[in-house]
């Protein structure tokens, strides 16, 4: 007799299949592998004098090609998104071109203000002509014309099967053109989503090649010995991924891929909590108020000569780096800050709601080690913890303010967090904590 064991409540399904990111870093991989070993590919089809390696910056950016190229590939032909209900259209009834070609134009319209809005901004603000950010403005431009010519047809053809093609862009149009009635609330989302994408679109693309160059040019065999050399590599690595991944993401926010900007936080501290971990706004860059690496040396140096605490170390930093970047991974098509654009469940996201804040603020502790400071100074040492708790403060900020934009949009999150509440293997353990510590300030009122 077979006994009947109660199952286990399961979580929401995920809007995102695992499959979808995990092929983005298989072709991620192997781009990576052909630069790294390219002057050994050559040498088997040429000789004289090795090729270098392709560690330069369009290197980099090919590696979000052959990352996008799969996770596309995995969305349209294994999980077919493109039929989903959530973006919006019908394909089995296209409308003719003269019935939409008005609200098309409008939208463009609404569309090509804003990309100007937004050039001109880049263009004004200097720090967009410095360091990094100068490969990002070279890109953005480059790509302006053909995007510019592209987008005719583009919203064409989409108009003529989308449900509601009055969208939040045709809003922002029919705000210039003065023709139709428009909705103010839909020019907001229409405005907050395109701030989200122009501001962290040009971040991202400027990271893209640092840590792509350090990742190629490294000699990885004698780092196979070194425990802090290797937990370095491991970690570059897990960066890698994810700023290809989500840069990934910010590009291709498109409703055939059911990968669009749903809606962007509507919270005043939402977008202070954010971006107060950006630059130029960065609160703890080397400078800024809440830097808190003043005369710090790193655990490499303060665990030297202690072999196995180096190893076990280096195991935990990796790993967690590893699930930072797995948290980027498990959005797919689908990442970025300040937006909502469907729900998680799967990958880390089972275990607590916010994988990436909690992994990386805890890498930044067990990184830095803030309290311990090769000037012996009490004062680095206070400044340097405070500093860092006021750090992981702001990402507890930030993680609330998503949870409130997320709760406010969608029924399937707020099930989420019931669920994750109960079940969820560590969101569970501060949600009872939570619990007991509101229970005995209930009982401190009453005693008073």
């Amino acid at each position: 007799m077979r006994a009947n064991f109660p199952t286990r409540p399961q979580p929401p399904a995920s809007d995102v299949s695992a499959a979808v990111g995990l092929w983005g870093v298989a072709g991620l991989m192997v781009w990576v592998l052909i630069c790294h070993f390219w002057p050994e590919i050559t040498a088997q089809f040429r000789g004289g004098a090795p090729a270098g390696r392709l560690s330069g910056p369009y290197a980099a950016l090919t590696g979000l090609v052959a990352a996008a190229a799969p996770m596309v590939l995995v969305s349209l032909v294994r999980d077919k998104v493109h039929r989903r209900a959530s973006t919006g259209i019908d394909w089995s009834r296209p409308r003719p071109v003269s019935a939409i070609i008005d609200v098309s134009v409008t939208k463009l319209a609404g569309l090509w203000a804003t990309w100007a809005v937004i050039g001109a901004l880049y263009c004004i603000a200097r720090w967009y002509w410095n360091g990094p950010y100068l490969l990002a403005m070279e890109v953005l431009g480059t790509v302006a014309v053909p995007l510019f010519l592209l987008s005719i047809p583009y919203v064409i053809w989409l108009d003529r099967v989308l449900i509601e093609p009055r969208d939040a862009a045709w809003h922002c149009g029919a705000l210039l053109i003065g023709r139709e009635p428009f909705d103010p609330a839909e020019v907001w989302r229409h405005a907050r989503a395109w701030a989200v994408k122009g501001f962290f679109t040009a971040f991202m693309i400027s990271i893209v090649p640092g840590g792509f160059a350090v990742l190629v040019e490294n000699d990885w065999m004698p780092t196979l010995t070194d425990p802090v050399r290797l937990a370095g590599m491991l970690t570059t690595a897990m960066f890698v991924i994810d700023a290809q991944i989500g840069t990934v993401g910010y590009i291709l926010t498109l409703k055939p891929l059911d990968a669009q900007i749903r809606s962007a936080n509507p919270f005043l501290a939402g977008w202070l909590a954010a971006l107060v971990c950006y630059p130029p706004f960065q609160l703890m860059q080397n400078g800024g108020p809440l830097f808190y690496q003043t005369n710090t040396a790193g655990w490499g140096f303060w665990l030297a000569g202690h072999n196995g605490l180096l190893w076990a170390w280096a195991a935990l930093l990796v790993v967690l780096t590893a699930i930072y970047a797995w948290a980027t991974v498990a959005f797919g098509l689908r990442f970025s800050n300040l937006t909502y654009r469907g729900v998680l469940t799967n990958g880390p996201y089972r275990f607590t709601k916010h994988p990436a804040y909690l992994a990386k603020n805890t890498f930044w502790w067990l990184e830095t080690l803030p309290f311990l400071v090769v000037s012996h100074s009490l004062a680095d040492m206070v400044r340097n913890t405070v500093f860092l708790a006021c750090v992981s403060a702001i990402y507890f900020w930030r993680a609330k303010t998503e949870e409130a934009h997320l709760l406010a949009e969608d029924p399937k999150y707020r099930a989420y967090v019931d669920w994750m509440a109960q079940h969820g293997l560590i969101t569970r353990q501060f949600h009872r904590a939570g619990q007991a510590l509101r229970g005995r300030r209930a009982v401190l009122q009453l005693a008073e």
